[in-house]
């Protein structure tokens, strides 16, 4: 045998303490490595090439600009950059923040979905969020970056399912099976105390964010508060299209 799955009678099977999904210790991983190689092996003027490159710049889709304006990458850029800025960060400690969030919601929404669907769930979320940003910006210059509207979005699609029976987001260790009952819909969901508090607590702190211009580190980086939302309403209203789990039978 490879491996133990038996226990005591009466106790529960041990898990490791850190039993993160191999999806996300992957994305994690590369997140990682490409801040080292921009922050160790880039100099000022590659890193510059990489952000015009791969990070979101609203500029690119102003018509009058683009028309004055060679943008690196041409068309394929204005395509990949609404995935690509997501894999971006401005600091390590940007970086830390999303890959906390993103162990902390993403493992349940991972184990759920699969690797497959996990990964398209985070492309979409991501353009999503890319796309709020854009009707908020439009025409900016200012580049953005950041995994935070799929973490956004992984935050709501386990509210989706998380918070119902024994599956709750607090659990942490325990069966993996608790993550794969079936989920309520949005209207139930939205009926129970605990998600309706969660998902006021989160615009509510959004809506802080943008009230204060979206900065709260005095150094002109600014939070990309319209790209959280974006992301935050595709994985609460998409949630169902990327579901493997069927919706419980209602039986009368």
């Amino acid at each position: 045998m490879t491996h133990r799955e038996d226990a005591p009678f009466g106790e529960a099977p041990k898990e490791p303490m850190f039993n993160l999904p191999p999806v996300i210790l992957w994305l994690s991983g590369f997140m990682v490595v490409i801040h080292a190689i921009r922050a160790f092996l880039l100099d000022q003027v590659q890193d510059v090439d990489v952000m015009v490159l791969f990070a979101f710049l609203p500029m690119r889709y102003d018509p009058e600009i683009a028309a004055r304006t060679i943008f690196p990458g041409g068309v394929a850029a204005d395509v990949w950059t609404f995935v690509t800025y997501g894999l971006l960060h401005g600091d390590f400690m940007h970086l830390a923040v999303n890959v906390f969030w993103l162990a902390a919601f993403g493992s349940a929404v991972a184990w759920r979905f699969g690797v497959v669907r996990f990964l398209l769930f985070c492309a979409v979320t991501t353009v999503f969020g890319a796309l709020v940003h854009l009707g908020a910006h439009f025409g900016e210059a200012v580049p953005m970056i950041g995994a935070s509207a799929a973490v956004s979005g992984l935050m709501a699609a386990a509210a989706r399912f998380a918070f119902s029976g024994q599956g709750n987001i607090a659990g942490g260790r325990g069966d993996r099976r608790r993550w794969h009952r079936p989920a309520p819909s949005l209207m139930t969901a939205l009926s129970d105390r605990r998600v309706f508090v969660f998902l006021a607590v989160w615009f509510g702190l959004n809506i802080v964010i943008g009230l204060s211009s979206g900065s709260f580190f005095g150094d002109g980086t600014t939070i990309a508060w319209e790209a959280h939302i974006g992301g935050f309403l595709a994985g609460l209203l998409l949630f169902p299209l990327f579901d493997p789990v069927p919706r419980a039978s209602v039986v009368s």
